[in-house]
């Protein structure tokens, strides 16, 4: 089947190659000439696991395209996915501008009756108008029809999340749309669940609000653990044995980060607000997460008298492990407080240090975990990367000047620190 994704994030280019991986012909839409032609080349634009190795093979086999010429791309696509963003505006709603372009330049270019699925995160009732907005702007007599299908892909296992999701979500107003769409994901052999548009919108924001909350409350619990004297690690094993609660998304640390759970959750409060309802459990979700970022950093004011001068190791920028990006990552936040307190800080990440060097050029970066210890007075670690939990315990002591490190992701284990002399606190612990 012709297909053609507008926007090559995370959210379209992924999708688009997987879309290739199974035998659709695709056409990739950027307005980026220089990104288009790095692309064409077999170069993802973006970090993520596995991407460019299918990015590679299906250009070879001549099911990948890239364009930045929408006209002729649109023309005659059997289906047109919308993968572009929708940024968080400074009230917490989603900015729609860019799904409002892609729609206008769809309606100006198609010939032949098409299908446009909006793969973006929308708020409620979006794709009602997205449909209007195209119908309104129509060059040609053709039959459109708009339906969502949200993605749940998370960053650095987006192609494995595509590939092998536990279910696809399609959201449409009619038979034709449905028949339409299954035909698309039948390669993929995956449960499809069928709904209406507007309750296909809101599983992916109540999706992710969910687990941010989940998150939130494990980190909650995990303040109150230290206040107590538990472990939130020995809590959380025994709250994974209930099929009711799961094993995902108890681990405690400093909170999330990300293009989605940040935005979404602030996006559904909006949308809540704006229909007269107080979302009482999403509003605590986005305030825990807000005070944990910077819980490392207060714990470690309590212990310090001054950050002025010291030599202070920053391990892992990246929101997450598998990743460059730092949308939302807590490295952020505690970067700002250590800069604003004068400390001289060496940092290390193994994928994200170019997209952070951009922000902070004044910060020395390393090529390996032990060259920011060397010396270090403090060491804060934001990030679980294997390159930085692969340093041994006994390095720490070995290299810095004061052996103290605060960790943020549990990462090392709080008997073997104390027994090579370094003085550790983590989360929950």
């Amino acid at each position: 089947m012709k297909l053609v994704v507008a926007g090559t994030g995370y959210v379209g280019l992924v999708a688009g190659v997987c879309f290739a991986e199974k035998g659709h012909d695709v056409t990739c839409v950027d307005v980026d000439e220089h990104k288009v032609k790095q692309m064409e080349a077999g170069i993802s634009p973006i970090y993520e696991e596995g991407l460019e190795e299918l990015m590679q093979k299906n250009n070879a086999a001549g099911r990948l395209h890239y364009t930045t010429d929408y006209r002729s791309a649109y023309r005659d696509a059997d289906a047109i996915f919308i993968g572009v963003g929708t940024p968080e505006q400074p009230d917490g709603s989603a900015n729609l501008g860019y799904i409002a372009t892609v729609s206008r330049q769809i309606a100006e270019s198609v010939e032949r009756d098409c299908l446009v699925v909006v793969k973006s995160t929308v708020p409620v009732g979006t794709n009602d108008k997205v449909e209007q907005f195209i119908k309104d702007f129509l060059i040609h007599d053709v039959k459109i029809e708009v339906a969502s299908n949200p993605e749940f892909l998370a960053q650095g296992s987006a192609v494995r999340d595509t590939l092998h999701a536990a279910r696809i979500i399609i959201g449409t107003e009619s038979k034709e749309a449905e028949k339409l769409l299954m035909e698309i994901y039948e390669p993929f052999g995956l449960p499809v669940v069928s709904v209406s548009r507007r309750s296909a919108e809101m599983t992916k924001y109540a999706s992710n609000d969910f687990l941010a909350l989940k998150i939130s409350y494990m980190n909650d619990i995990a303040n109150l653990c230290e206040l107590v004297g538990a472990n939130i690690e020995d809590v959380a094993k025994g709250m994974s044995y209930d099929a009711r609660i799961g094993a995902n998304f108890l681990k405690a640390g400093i909170g999330y980060g990300g293009s989605c759970f940040p935005k979404d959750t602030k996006a559904l409060k909006f949308l809540a607000e704006k229909a007269g309802y107080h979302l009482e459990t999403v509003e605590a979700a986005v305030s825990v997460n807000q005070r944990q970022k910077t819980r490392l950093f207060r714990k470690a004011s309590d212990r310090m008298i001054t950050f002025q001068g010291l030599k202070v190791a920053v391990l892992g920028l990246a929101f997450k492990p598998g990743t460059d990006d730092l949308r939302e990552a807590p490295s952020i936040d505690n970067v700002d407080l250590l800069l604003e307190e004068g400390a001289d800080l060496y940092a290390y990440d193994p994928v994200a240090e170019d997209n952070f060097r951009k922000r902070y050029p004044q910060i020395t970066y390393v090529d390996n975990p032990e060259k920011a210890l060397e010396g270090a007075n403090i060491c804060f670690i934001f990030t679980e990367w294997k390159e930085i939990s692969e340093v041994p315990a006994r390095r720490y002591k070995e290299l810095m000047q004061t052996p103290l490190v605060y960790d943020g992701r549990n990462v090392y284990d709080i008997t073997e620190m104390k027994e090579n002399g370094v003085e550790y606190y983590s989360i929950g612990r």
